[in-house]
């Protein structure tokens, strides 16, 4: 039974780690809303050169989120897929579009065509006039394919479908005579039964989808401060089980995050609206109800007041060590939003302090924010220069009173129960030396690589991973997300312990789920884990 929860769980893993792919798209679409909008809107004189040019990338900016199912698609696809990743994209691009066409005719077969979704082309299909004004909503051109508004749910299906075939068959082998359509190949030519097919029984179910769906959001948009609490209690409280982007991804990129029409024109999911609101020359502020805002109140004010505790109850002999680890923990989280060294630190000191203080302090600080309309694009420093553009969009006072409160909610509470219960956080243990691994420590300790002449750094790093992951041999699969390296092994007990990954390789944090492994390295974790596939030869 806790195998089967371990793998079904690794699984939920994987697949939030596939979806954080097609998300740097959203920050490019980000960065060219937030600095052509200003740009385009109050700055330059209209129709100017500098003008065009502005007026190009927030065109990029829109285009970008008019075609999210697309990029979510291809992305998912590309991540879930452990080879033949190329192929695997273009088939869930392949898949998608079988997909909606197939939907896409169905419809005409019952009379539902653009030409005929309005008002009053339903009612003359003899629907009445409110059944059409809820129907009308459900429909969209994709792609150029008139067919149901499933927004990213679609992406998840043909990604997720996409990268399940290429990893089961795209290395099929058949008679020589067809070993042209061998491979990856032989998934291609397989997609449109399967588009086909899924796109016929999502014609039939989807209408029941997005009843659900539009009821849930009901009770979001209307739960107030009550669902911004649990929203953000449980997304603190999945991060160590690297499943938070699934609750995230729903309200950031669909229809369950709310809706608002700007400037004419109706947006789905937190992310799109506060983009058209970032480019609306109209807009009054930013989107105070984003699911993301009171993040920053944790990033700068709780995470040092929480470090401060953990300095000022640290040994005196460790606590210029501590300081030389806390203060590139808390640049990072504040300047880039990377909170995992801190709360990794705190939930494996002692679990009930992540749990009972941290996670619902978390969902407080987002209701505050809420309640008094803090107004703000971005959760951390480097994605804030849209407020400095356009400060008349910005309500930010009561963050005068709220950062203070929450620097000295977690400065005493943390102080209060490291003392109390004697947790054992970094400069607190006698026998523990306090410290990060260097390039230095690397090097003397690395096997097979340092051999070698010319060997860079990094592939000796690289080589570190891998011989404490039990070698080559050990590792049956490796990828990663935004922080955390990912990697399923044969066997755990080749595994190198948590110890040796903080102390002699860096790491932040270890998540152990059976035979699957989550380090987390923070934002270098791409490069690592690509020269660490190029070690494996993968």
């Amino acid at each position: 039974m806790k195998k089967d929860l371990s793998n079904i769980t690794s699984k939920f893993q994987y697949f939030g780690g596939a979806m954080m792919i097609p998300i740097i798209l959203l920050v490019v679409c980000g960065f060219c809303m937030g600095l052509a909008s200003p740009l385009v809107n109050f700055i330059f004189p209209e129709k100017s050169i500098a003008w065009v040019i502005a007026s190009l990338f927030m065109r990029v900016g829109g285009m970008i989120m008019a075609n999210i199912p697309i990029w979510f698609t291809v992305g998912i696809a590309f991540g879930l897929s452990r080879e033949n990743k190329g192929w695997a994209a273009l088939a869930g691009l392949f898949l998608m579009m079988v997909v909606n066409n197939t939907i896409s005719v169905l419809l005409s077969l019952n009379g539902i065509t653009p030409a005929t979704c309005t008002v009053e082309g339903l009612t003359a299909l003899g629907y009445t006039a409110e059944q059409a004004n809820v129907m009308m909503p459900m429909y969209k051109q994709v792609g150029g394919i008139f067919t149901y508004d499933m927004s990213i749910f679609v992406s998840l299906i043909c990604g997720g479908l996409a990268g399940f075939l290429m990893n089961k068959w795209g290395n099929k082998r058949l008679p020589e005579m067809f070993s042209f359509f061998a491979g990856a190949k032989f998934v291609m030519i397989i997609i449109p039964f399967f588009g086909v097919l899924t796109g016929s029984i999502l014609f039939y179910i989807w209408p029941y989808i997005n009843s659900g769906i539009q009821g849930l959001s009901n009770f979001i948009a209307t739960s107030g401060l009550v669902g911004t609490f649990v929203h953000r209690c449980i997304d603190r409280a999945l991060l160590p089980f690297g499943m938070h982007h699934l609750i995230n991804f729903p309200l950031f990129y669909s229809p369950l995050g709310g809706s608002m029409i700007v400037d004419g024109v109706e947006h789905f999911g937190t992310i799109a609206i506060g983009n058209a609101l970032v480019a609306s020359p109209g807009a009054t502020s930013f989107l105070i109800r984003s699911y993301s805002q009171g993040k920053v109140v944790i990033n700068i004010a709780g995470w040092s007041g929480a470090m401060l505790a953990m300095y000022h109850t640290a040994r005196p002999e460790n606590r210029k060590k501590i300081l030389a680890l806390m203060i590139p923990a808390l640049f990072t989280a504040a300047v880039v939003g990377v909170t995992e060294p801190m709360e990794f630190t705190i939930l494996f000191a002692n679990p009930l302090l992540y749990y009972l203080v941290h996670v619902p302090l978390a969902g407080i600080a987002a209701v505050l924010c809420e309640a008094t309309k803090v107004s703000i694009s971005g959760d951390a420093l480097v994605f804030m220069l849209t407020n400095f553009l356009q400060p008349q969009k910005v309500h930010a006072l009561s963050l005068l009173w709220i950062m203070p409160l929450f620097f000295g909610l977690y400065y005493f509470i943390f102080k209060f129960a490291i003392v109390r219960f004697n947790i054992m956080t970094p400069g607190r243990s006698e026998s523990t030396e306090v410290k990060f691994a260097n390039k230095q420590d690397l090097k003397s300790k690395s096997t097979t690589m340092d051999s070698a002449k010319g060997t860079s750094e990094d592939d000796i790093y690289a080589q570190n991973i891998v011989d404490a992951f039990g070698g080559a041999e050990n590792i049956l699969s490796v990828e990663n997300c935004a922080t955390r390296l990912r990697v399923k092994v044969r066997d755990s007990s080749s595994v190198e312990q948590k110890d040796f990954w903080i102390n002699e390789l860096g790491a932040r944090g270890v998540v152990e789920n059976g035979e699957n492994y989550q380090i987390i390295f923070g934002p270098k974790v791409i490069n690592i884990c690509s020269d660490v596939k190029r070690i494996l030869g993968r």
